[in-house]
C-alpha cells in the first residue's frame, strides 16, 4: 500500500468520489442532496489517494476550516479493499499533512447511516463535538474533532 498527497485534479481522486457520492445516494437517500451541495471537489488542494498493486482504492481530502482547522472531507474506500487499513492510512495522512501546514485541529461531519466511518474515526482518536455550520440541527449528521 502507498499514497500519493495530489489535488482534486487527480483522475484517480475523482473516480473514488464518484463512487463514494453512489454509495451516499443509497445511504442517505432523499438527504443525499442536502449533504451533496457540501461535497464540492473543485479545487481542493490537499487531496490523498491510496494505492495498492498500483490500482487507486481509498481517498480523502482536507481543506481549510478556520485559521487552525482544516475539515477532513470525501473519504471513501474500495468496498472490496474495507477493513485492510486503507482508511485509517488515508486519514493518517491528512492529519500529517495539515499539521506540517500549520493547522493544530481537523473537524468532520458524517452521517449516523454509516456506522464504518464513526468507527474508523473513534478509533482514530476523533471525538463526537455538537455539529457545526451548516449541520447544526441536523439529526442524520454526526460531527467529530482531533488535535493534530
Amino acid at each position: 500500500m502507498n499514497t500519493k498527497r495530489t489535488d482534486s485534479s487527480n483522475r484517480d481522486f475523482q473516480s473514488l468520489v464518484k463512487l463514494l457520492d453512489a454509495d451516499l445516494a443509497v445511504r442517505d437517500g432523499e438527504d443525499h442532496e442536502f449533504y451533496h451541495q457540501f461535497n464540492s471537489i473543485d479545487m481542493l488542494k490537499n487531496c490523498v489517494v491510496a494505492y495498492s498493486d498500483d490500482t487507486a482504492v481509498a481517498c480523502g481530502a482536507f481543506k481549510p476550516f478556520s485559521e487552525d482547522t482544516v475539515e477532513i472531507k470525501r473519504m471513501y474506500t474500495d468496498i472490496e479493499k474495507r477493513g485492510k487499513g486503507f482508511a485509517s492510512k488515508i486519514l493518517n495522512e491528512l492529519e500529517t499533512w495539515a499539521k506540517e501546514e500549520g493547522y493544530k485541529k481537523c473537524v468532520l461531519e458524517t452521517g449516523i447511516k454509516q456506522p464504518e466511518a464513526i468507527a474508523l474515526y473513534e478509533k482514530c482518536g476523533y471525538i463526537r463535538i455538537p455539529n457545526y455550520g451548516q449541520y447544526i440541527g441536523i439529526d442524520n449528521s454526526v460531527c467529530f474533532e482531533k488535535r493534530v
